[in-house]
This record gives structure tokens, C-alpha cells and sequence, in this order.
């Protein structure tokens, strides 16, 4: 009983994720490359859906913008357990907030906090999606950040009480203002892993991080 309680109360949670990119440094679309039996994009997916089971997270949002045709393709293929849409965002040369900012748009009105994670960062675990979104169910926190040795990461969690600022940044603000102005909000989850950090943006770095075998 304790447990369909538990479940009942949970606030709906959505993943937003920001795959805008052109991969310009990769030199070729770098969320559809390769990953264990996946890809990029797919393990990005995978391992939110997994942290998210039990969690709150009942869906999530692609925004789209450079190699737009290719990546919703790859999305299409996707089997997925929960809701998994996907938004174009025209600006997607612009700053980072302006893809999140067409992701928030799109997530459903019951929707209660975001989960912001980047479509290059296969090396997501999902004990680090399940810890956010548990201080999330657990408590009152309206901003939460993993952190690894003092350095912030992804994915992080936002509020829904907190999105209007979000929505009102405008160049040449970044994400780094929205940060600085609730830095008293942010609670930080410190993890033991740098996969936090790490995303894909060489070559170099794609054979480094790829899954052997």
C-alpha cells in the first residue's frame, strides 16, 4: 500500500532532450553513430527511460534542429515505453536556452519539472537519472544538479515554478545567468562518476568513449 501511495503522489517529470547540434567538430551526424547495440541518440533515450521507471518520468521531448531528417528518422525507430516526441527548433545555431526554451513549450500542461540532458551524452547512467528524480519525488528542491569534484553536469532538473525564467532569457544571456540567479535554489547531488561531464564533440572523443566490444 505504501508503495501505490508513493506512486500516486509523484510529480509528472518529462525529459527534455537538446539534440540541436550540427556536430561540426564530429564532422559527420554524431547522434546517429553507433552505440552498443544502439545509437548515440538511442543509448541518450535508453538510459532515461531506465532511471526514470518508478520515478515520475512519463515522457520526453527531443528538440531537433541541425541534421533534423536523419535524427526524427532515427527517433521513429525507437521503441519506446513512454510518450517520445520531438520538436524542430529553427534557431538551433543560437544559444543552448533556445532549444530548451522550444522543449518546455512543447511538454504536456500536468507536466510539473524537466529533466534537461544532452543528446551527445550516451555516457548518462541511470543511477544518476534515478537519484535526481528521486530528491526530486522526495522532497521540495525546485532546481537539481548532479556534480562531480565541485563541477556541475547533466542532466539537471528544473522546476516548473521556475521555467518563466527560463522562457524570458533572451541574447546575449546564457544558461550560466539563469544559474547565477537561482544559485541559492540549486541543490547539488554529488556523484563519484565524471560521466556527468562528458559529452561528444571530436572524433577522438567517440572511439575514447564508445562501448568496446
Amino acid at each position: 500500500m505504501e508503495n501505490q501511495t508513493s506512486l500516486t503522489a509523484q510529480k509528472p517529470v518529462e525529459a527534455i532532450i537538446l539534440a540541436a547540434g550540427r556536430s561540426q567538430r564530429m564532422g559527420e551526424p554524431k547522434l546517429a553513430l553507433p552505440w552498443g547495440k544502439t545509437t548515440v541518440i538511442g543509448a541518450v533515450i535508453q538510459a532515461l527511460v531506465e532511471g526514470g521507471a518508478q520515478a515520475g518520468l512519463q515522457g520526453i521531448v527531443v528538440v531537433t534542429g541541425g541534421h533534423q531528417p536523419l535524427i526524427e528518422d532515427l527517433l521513429r525507430q525507437i521503441s519506446c515505453p513512454i510518450p517520445l516526441r520531438w520538436t524542430f527548433n529553427p534557431q538551433y545555431e543560437g544559444e543552448m536556452f533556445v532549444s530548451l526554451q522550444e522543449g518546455l513549450r512543447h511538454t504536456l500542461p500536468t507536466t510539473q519539472a524537466a529533466l534537461v540532458a544532452l543528446g551527445d551524452q550516451p555516457q548518462i547512467l541511470t543511477e544518476t537519472v534515478r537519484a535526481i528524480l528521486h530528491v526530486y519525488q522526495a522532497g521540495h528542491q525546485t532546481l537539481i544538479a548532479p556534480s562531480y569534484q565541485m563541477r556541475r553536469g547533466h542532466p539537471w532538473l528544473v522546476d516548473r515554478s521556475l521555467w518563466d525564467d527560463l522562457l524570458a532569457l533572451a541574447t546575449p544571456q546564457t544558461l550560466r545567468d539563469f544559474f547565477l540567479k537561482h544559485s541559492d535554489k540549486i541543490h547539488y547531488l554529488v556523484v563519484d562518476t565524471p560521466s556527468v561531464l562528458k559529452d561528444l564533440d571530436t572524433p577522438e572523443d567517440y572511439q575514447r568513449e564508445k562501448p568496446k566490444g
